[in-house]
């Protein structure tokens, strides 16, 4: 009888203690306020005088690919995750990092995007469009505006701009991310594909303050131990190809080569960089 007591006792006690913190999981994260007081791991110091070589790359990674699902999912915002599109146009509309790109697609951060800019492509409120279409009754052309909700899901893929180089204090080649760009699919009227448009630029540097806040699934299945936008790209855990390199043209790839040859070159110049780092070392 004392055993069924004290059994009826201890159940009574838990079950009070759950009403009193309702938790969604087994444990509660120590990280408060939504992640907000996460620090960002900080680079090594490079001093100019240390560099003794340099490049900088650009890059497309395909978030039709398996390694790269991170970036694309959820589709929809959850509790604690959003896609890298959410991420950024969320941040962009709190004024939290700043989009580049007025008229043109600016990976050296010269022209931030205004207000309207910003508008315009679908961040803050539905993108605006403008068509001209006959008016029978006036017997001219007026121009109309069309107010589209953006589809952040149609971001399928993300150019990057980066830098490597070789640290002699190190003694290691190493690279930093610059920028980010989203990528959008375009479709006409029929459904029939045109394309994929650059949409804006972010400076890589100032988002890491957002991104090293934003969590995303580990591909290893472990709630546990999520990792961040911030460190997924610190840690180079996605697939990309090579698009263009630092070069007296300013050509990309693709102006010179096509299909397989441009991929065939793509590999080329991330063994050229590879066979650098080892070319300076004596065994």
């Amino acid at each position: 009888m004392k055993r069924f007591l004290l059994l009826i006792l201890s159940v009574s006690f838990s079950t009070l203690l759950m009403g009193q913190d309702i938790l969604d999981g087994a444990y509660k994260k120590d990280i408060r306020d939504g992640g907000r007081d996460r620090l960002i791991q900080p680079y090594h110091h490079v001093r100019e005088a240390d560099v003794m070589w340099s490049t900088k790359i650009w890059r497309e990674i395909d978030l039709r690919e398996k390694m790269n699902q991170v970036f694309y999912y959820p589709v929809k915002p959850i509790d604690d995750r959003k896609s890298l599109i959410d991420v950024l146009m969320d941040a962009i509309q709190l004024g939290e990092i700043t989009a580049y790109g007025n008229a043109i697609f600016d990976d050296e951060w010269n022209f931030p995007m205004s207000d309207g800019d910003v508008e315009m492509i679908g961040i803050v409120g539905p993108k605006t469009d403008t068509t001209w279409m006959w008016d029978d009754e006036i017997e001219a052309e007026v121009m109309q505006i069309n107010e589209n909700e953006f589809d952040r899901t149609s971001v399928k893929k993300y150019h990057i701009k980066e830098e490597w180089y070789f640290d002699k204090q190190r003694s290691v080649m190493d690279v930093r991310i610059i920028g980010i760009c989203p990528v959008q699919e375009q479709f006409d009227d029929d459904n029939n594909f045109l394309g994929f448009t650059p949409l804006f630029w972010v400076y890589y540097p100032q988002a890491r303050s957002v991104l090293s806040k934003a969590e995303v699934f580990n591909r290893r299945k472990n709630d546990a131990a999520r990792m961040t936008y911030d460190d997924i790209f610190h840690k180079r855990f996605f697939n990309s190809f090579i698009t263009k390199e630092s070069n007296n043209k300013d050509r990309h790839i693709s102006t010179y080569k096509a299909g397989l040859d441009a991929l065939l070159e793509a590999e080329r110049i991330k063994d050229e960089i590879f066979n650098l780092e080892h070319d300076l070392w004596e065994y």
